[in-house]
């Protein structure tokens, strides 16, 4: 838990401190946000989606495991809720083509 906090802390302070030397500069430099928003908004979508695509397929997985009888209906939820989840993405990277137009 004590590392978690840690590489938290860091990642804070490595992005802050580039902000910082922008406002030192005058304000003659662009605004770094709308980049900012756009990688964590591909990022963090992918993350939740490559996390929400694991564990929906490991428990189809299961699922099928137990009773291959159920493989059809199964599957069919399956790909259903892969689809899903990969709108999620599609919606991410949406926002990021959004928020490069800014920069």
């Amino acid at each position: 838990m004590r590392k978690f906090i840690r590489l938290a802390l860091w990642t804070i302070v490595a992005l802050t401190v580039p902000a910082v030397a922008f406002a030192a500069e005058g304000g003659g430099g662009g605004s770094m946000g709308p980049g900012l928003g756009a990688g964590l908004a591909v990022g963090l979508a992918g993350l939740g989606c490559g996390i929400g695509q694991g564990i929906t397929a490991g428990n189809t997985t299961a699922g099928i495991a137990r009773n291959p009888g159920s493989a059809g209906a199964l599957f069919v939820n399956f790909i259903l809720g892969m689809v899903l989840i990969e709108s999620i993405a599609i919606y991410g990277l949406v926002i990021a083509f959004q928020l490069q137009g800014k920069i």
